[in-house]
């Protein structure tokens, strides 16, 4: 499909622009932790760890701050696998073709369970305009026969 090739071209994409890193653990960062959603689209929740680490960037330059993590990162010296951009800072993980693919299908699905919707929906008010025409001319046909239809001895 149209939107299962785009994604595609975009995990290569970030396949190229991001960069798996090892990164040595300085200490855990100020504050809490927090709770998200798998960017993959898994349904637990995972504990978002915050740590100040030191790694290499591409042109070879050191770098330290802040970056998240699902796993444990261990104590200070322990090392931790990061991902970043060509310039060095932290970035997401890219993501990969599975995911890409669930993506694409449940794409797919809601866009055919809102073509479908609206289908229904159009059908709904063209019915209901047929239903009110047709009470309107029954209503015109009663008025037109008179209060006195169907009485024995009337008319001519």
């Amino acid at each position: 499909s149209i939107a299962d090739a785009a994604l595609q071209r975009s995990v290569r994409a970030q396949h190229q622009e991001r960069h798996p890193v090892d990164a040595v653990v300085v200490g855990r960062a100020p504050g809490r932790d927090r709770y998200v959603g798998d960017p993959e689209g898994g349904s637990e929740r995972a504990a978002r760890i915050r740590v100040v680490a030191s790694w290499q960037a591409p042109d070879g330059s050191p770098r330290t701050g802040e970056v998240t993590t699902a796993s444990k990162p261990g104590v200070p010296g322990s090392s931790l696998r990061i991902w970043t951009d060509a310039t060095g800072l932290p970035v997401a993980p890219p993501m990969d073709g599975h995911a890409a693919r669930t993506h694409a299908v449940l794409g797919g699905i809601g866009t055919f369970l809102l073509a479908a919707g609206c289908v229904e929906a159009g059908r709904r008010v063209v019915v209901g305009r047929m239903v009110r025409q047709r009470y309107a001319r029954l209503d015109r046909e009663w008025a037109a026969a008179g209060t006195d239809w169907g009485r024995a001895g009337t008319g001519g």
